[in-house]
């Protein structure tokens, strides 16, 4: 039975793109629960984007806190700001990206996530 509702909308994907971007828990949550069902070429190219940096984001956050055990200086506390904000600006790159409907690469990010996450 079809309706004329206001809110029906065909979903190319962005929604999942989009979704994401929120951190490690938006990936999870547009894979498993948005994802799933309908594989789009939109959605595939940012969730492996998304994932690598997300990825990226904890090596490197466990890295640097290895980093400040061993050398407790101002100087490496201050390197995980610049890496923490490096990761939003990141973070806002892709969602708008994603909300264009762009195919639009993060720097030093996407190249590498195309090629490891095939099966996404």
């Amino acid at each position: 039975m079809e309706t004329n509702s206001p809110f029906k909308t065909v979903d190319s994907g962005k929604s999942a793109a989009v979704v994401s971007y929120i951190f490690l828990i938006g990936w999870l949550i547009s894979y498993f629960a948005m994802y799933k069902d309908k594989k789009t070429p939109l959605s595939s190219y940012h969730l492996r984007q998304s994932l690598l940096l997300h990825l990226a984001i904890i090596v490197l956050n466990v890295a640097v806190t290895v980093l400040i055990m061993i050398v407790p200086t101002a100087l490496f506390g201050y390197l995980s700001y610049v890496i923490y904000i490096a990761y939003l600006i990141l973070i806002i790159l892709g969602a708008v990206s994603a909300n264009n409907g762009e195919l639009k690469p993060l720097p030093l990010v996407s190249d590498k996530a195309q090629t490891m996450f095939q099966n996404i």
